[in-house]
């Protein structure tokens, strides 16, 4: 006793860094405990969640079915093919006309004159009730940003070998004024059917020459090489370039120039393709009882939403925020549409925002310094419930990217996923404005957790 009394005195210090700081200044040891109260009006939905016994195994399963999937690059299909008739698709969870934004708007606008369905814009919006309005998610498929698909467009064909799902996005149009950023001019249009006549069928072919297409080690390799698989795609677009570069030539050698031209000067054209190997993924770990973690974040441009494994199909939303970035020429602020898109596909699965620390060159893009991006990074382990055995990150000594987003240490911890993301213009026809970060709203945490909950 007498000698614990006479030790130097030592004091565990919680929350904020002021007092910790107050006693370092006069030479008294700490003890720095890291604790945040839950977020409020969740306590106890939070303690009855984590009171499930099914939690820690069916949290256990999900983890282990997403890091375990393997998409592979099988082929390349008419959306026609998948979809029932006249059926358009969108990112994010459900949203009707009147309550779409710009971009999106201007996105279905462009989807209706390049099918035929309307002569102009006026008529586009007097008709767009003729066809039905769904989710790229309720049909296996992702979009990035206005996310619309419509008949004659190819999709990517994406399989998980290891647990047999499917998944498809479309093929990306490249940077500036495109459909995805809800621009719809002759110019658009014409590359949406150049796409159609020529770069579709020409994947198709060459992709019957290749074989599947190994994209899990892909995106391994591509994070070691400055990506991070949402923003910054550089490194992986180069890749999936020499897996098709033969192919094409022999599939179709009067038009393999020009497909490898569009490609080669597209640096996000592997976007696509890795958005649909983490739809993937997530996708093998929906279903599981019990389970606490996130399997789709998306957004409309509109609502943000996010799906939780233990709890089937059901979204649960809140207001899309505007991202904080950089912008381009001289738009700002007053012109950035609210987050849209099922980009944050990648997030879900540990890539993009949760692995920046991979891609100190992203913070030229979004904004911020290099150690900005690794921070955000670091933080997202917190929220997490493990580290993805292939997608290892250099900078942090190999350690796995952070993944598997738990509704529960999000409640816990106060601190909300980060994601990288493009900025489109909020007037329909504008085309991308900048890039930058955003969170999502804490309400859709909150509703899950308390449905969680209520489902006990």
């Amino acid at each position: 006793m007498t000698e614990l009394l006479s030790a130097p005195p030592r004091v565990i210090t919680v929350g904020a860094a002021l007092l910790e700081e107050a006693l370092a200044a006069q030479a008294i040891e700490t003890i720095p405990v890291s604790w945040r109260p839950p977020l409020p009006g969740t306590e106890d939905a939070l303690a009855a969640v984590l009171a499930d016994p099914r939690r820690a195994a069916a949290n256990a399963t999900a983890v282990r079915r997403l890091t375990s999937a393997a998409p592979q690059l099988v082929g390349v299909r008419r959306a026609s093919e998948l979809l029932p008739g006249r059926t358009f698709l969108h990112a994010g969870p459900p949203i009707t006309w009147e309550r779409a934004s710009g971009p999106l708007r201007g996105a279905l606008i462009g989807a209706m004159l390049l099918e035929g369905l309307a002569a102009d814009e006026a008529e586009a919006e007097r008709r767009i009730g003729t066809v039905t309005l769904e989710p790229c998610h309720h049909h296996r498929m992702v979009g990035p940003m206005a996310g619309v698909v419509s008949p004659s467009m190819w999709m990517l064909e994406v399989r998980d070998a290891e647990h047999g799902g499917s998944a498809y996005c479309s093929l990306n149009e490249g940077l500036g004024k495109v459909l995805r950023y809800g621009a719809y001019g002759p110019e658009v249009l014409e590359r949406l059917r150049w796409m159609e006549e020529v770069l579709g069928p020409v994947l198709a072919a060459a992709l019957a020459r290749t074989g599947p297409i190994d994209l899990r080690g892909i995106i391994a390799q591509a994070l070691q090489m400055g990506d991070e698989l949402h923003n910054r795609n550089r490194a992986a677009t180069s890749l999936l370039l020499r897996e098709l570069a033969p192919a094409i030539v022999e599939a179709a050698p009067e038009q393999a120039a020009a497909v490898l031209r569009f490609i080669n000067s597209n640096d996000h054209f592997f976007l696509n393709a890795g958005m649909a190997a983490s739809k993937a993924c997530a996708d093998a770990a929906r279903g599981i009882p019990g389970s606490t973690m996130v399997v789709a974040m998306a957004r409309n441009g509109t609502d943000f939403g996010i799906q939780v494994s233990g709890l089937g199909d059901r979204w649960f939303t809140g207001p899309a925020g505007v991202p904080d970035g950089l912008y381009l020429g001289a738009y700002g602020p007053a012109d950035a549409n609210p987050d849209i898109g099922d980009s944050t596909i990648t997030e879900t699965c540990g890539l993009g925002g949760f692995a920046m620390a991979a891609a100190p060159a992203i913070v030229r893009f979004v904004g911020g310094e290099v150690a900005d991006a690794v921070n955000a990074t670091r933080s997202m382990y917190e929220i997490t419930l493990a580290e993805h055995p292939a997608y290892q990150i250099p900078g942090l000594d190999f350690r796995g990217a952070p993944v598997g987003i738990d509704v529960t240490l999000v409640a816990r911890t106060g601190i909300l996923p980060v994601v990288n993301t493009g900025i489109a213009g909020r007037v329909a026809g504008t085309g991308q404005v900048g890039a930058g970060l955003v969170k999502p709203p804490v309400e859709a945490f909150t509703a899950a957790l308390t449905a969680l909950a209520e489902a006990l």
